[in-house]
């Protein structure tokens, strides 16, 4: 009897062994399948890379649009000839390969062509441009005219399927046009003859804006759905607009950005990094993932020996403070004029530019000249980098008595400029700049604080990489 129960609680060992070892086995897989979901073979390049568009014989890449992180269409211009081709392209890897998916013959002749594209989900888009309005419901691969009133949009606003605004800056027929039935009928919203619009940002189907780019230099708002359009700045244009709610938006132009908080009403001049290596400093274009988190475009760089580079711009607290990063040293592209992210991680600046899956280089920020105090000090000072040696960047300050046309030049060891980190007129005060050491090889260099073309100090400083 005890040799039965014995081996009666030996096959149950067994049996409960075995269950756990099934049990260990059935959760291993599942683990193993979690981590080969979500990690590939060869992982998403960190920071920026660089993406190209297929040879166009001279055209050019005028507007491009994501709907998600993968899919995206882009359009094209025209050469110089009448009755040429002009394109639609797609992609569906976010922008690693493009295909030409719709060609189009344009009918008139000069530099035109599409100028706009647009799409509210997979199957509907719009394009606009000299031939008047398109519209597809298959995803792009066929477009259909909207017999809009004229022939030629440079901008459009799409509230939904049914509500579309165009305009034109044609002086005798040309203005503000919206439909609300989808294109079959049109009705003329704004005419302002020889200052009519080209630019139009719509927040919802009443509030809106329209203005020019670059002129003319005024910008409308509608409050009630076109029915009337007030001037809310004389003296100012918009070549990228977006609000996050009815009050808070922002808009740009090579005059900066600016904000405002009470419906576009007052806009406030934010501070875009400039002086230092930053040789253009304007915002081309700015993508909004947040009300707190901007990215911007429209910068330039001098980067040792010779070139010059295009500078992104981020802001992670609504524009208060903005910084700028230079993208991958093997970018040689000189100015991004678009940005567009559909999240925080997947980003796009220009039309087969870079492309980033990872945020961005969301390591390395800089910040040009900042004046830290407007305390007028006792005499000109220049003050010891930090951190030294450094190593992709490091901070100069500076204080000046007096106003003056100030510089600080940097050389290498031999005594050769390498290039001029401030070149400004600046008032009485405490600065400090910002020095990308990339593009610069390890070694010793020197830096000068000349005030009025006179030296007022140097120092040494020291770059391991």
């Amino acid at each position: 009897m005890d040799d039965i129960s014995f081996t009666t609680q030996q096959n149950s060992d067994k049996e409960n062994k075995y269950n756990r070892l099934i049990n260990f086995s059935f959760y291993l897989s599942i683990i193993l399948f979690f981590i080969a979901f979500n990690f590939r073979d060869t992982p998403p390049p960190f920071g920026w890379y660089q993406q190209f568009f297929p040879n166009l014989n001279g055209r050019s890449v005028t507007d491009v649009f994501f709907l998600d992180s993968l899919t995206g269409w882009s359009v094209s211009n025209a050469t110089n000839q009448s009755n040429d081709t002009i394109y639609v392209l797609k992609t569906a890897n976010g922008g690693d390969n493009w295909v030409i998916q719709y060609r189009r013959i344009q009918t008139g002749g000069g530099y035109s062509g599409y100028f706009r594209i647009n799409f509210i989900n997979q199957n509907t888009g719009f394009v606009c441009g000299v031939n008047g309005l398109d519209k597809t419901t298959n995803g792009g691969t066929n477009w259909i005219s909207l017999n809009a009133p004229l022939n030629a949009y440079l901008d459009m606003s799409i509230v939904n399927e049914n509500t579309i605004w165009i305009v034109s800056s044609e002086s005798l027929a040309g203005g503000v046009f919206r439909t609300t039935n989808g294109g079959l009928n049109w009705i003329q919203q704004f005419s302002a003859g020889s200052q009519n619009p080209n630019e139009i940002y719509m927040f919802n189907s009443r509030i809106g804006f329209i203005g020019g780019n670059p002129s003319p230099r005024i910008i409308w708002k509608t409050s009630n759905g076109g029915n009337n359009w007030f001037t809310i700045d004389s003296n100012d244009y918009f070549a990228k607009m977006y609000f996050v709610d009815s009050l808070v938006g922002w808009k740009c132009s090579v005059f900066g950005m600016k904000k405002t908080t009470n419906g576009g009403l007052n806009w406030i001049i934010q501070q875009i990094p400039s002086g230092g290596n930053i040789i253009i400093t304007g915002v081309q274009s700015f993508s909004n993932i947040n009300r707190d988190t901007i990215w911007g475009v429209g910068g330039d760089v001098f980067y040792p020996p010779t070139q010059i580079r295009g500078i992104l711009y981020r802001t992670t607290n609504g524009g208060y403070n903005w910084y700028y990063q230079i993208p991958d040293t093997s970018i040689h592209l000189g100015q991004y004029s678009f940005v567009k992210f559909v999240n925080k991680l997947n980003g796009w600046a220009n039309a087969g530019g870079i492309h980033t899956v990872t945020g961005g280089d969301t390591t390395f920020f800089y910040t040009g000249i900042i004046q830290k105090s407007s305390k007028i000090p006792y005499q000109f000072v220049l003050k010891q980098n930090y951190p030294n040696p450094f190593n992709p960047r490091t901070m100069i300050g500076y204080e000046l008595k007096k106003a003056g046309d100030i510089k600080i030049k940097v050389y290498n060891i031999t005594g050769s400029e390498v290039f001029t980190l401030v070149n400004q007129r600046q008032s009485a005060g405490v600065y400090e700049v910002d020095m990308p050491g990339i593009g610069l090889s390890s070694g010793v260099y020197f830096y000068s604080l000349l005030v009025d073309d006179k030296r007022v100090d140097s120092k040494s400083m020291v770059l391991i990489k």
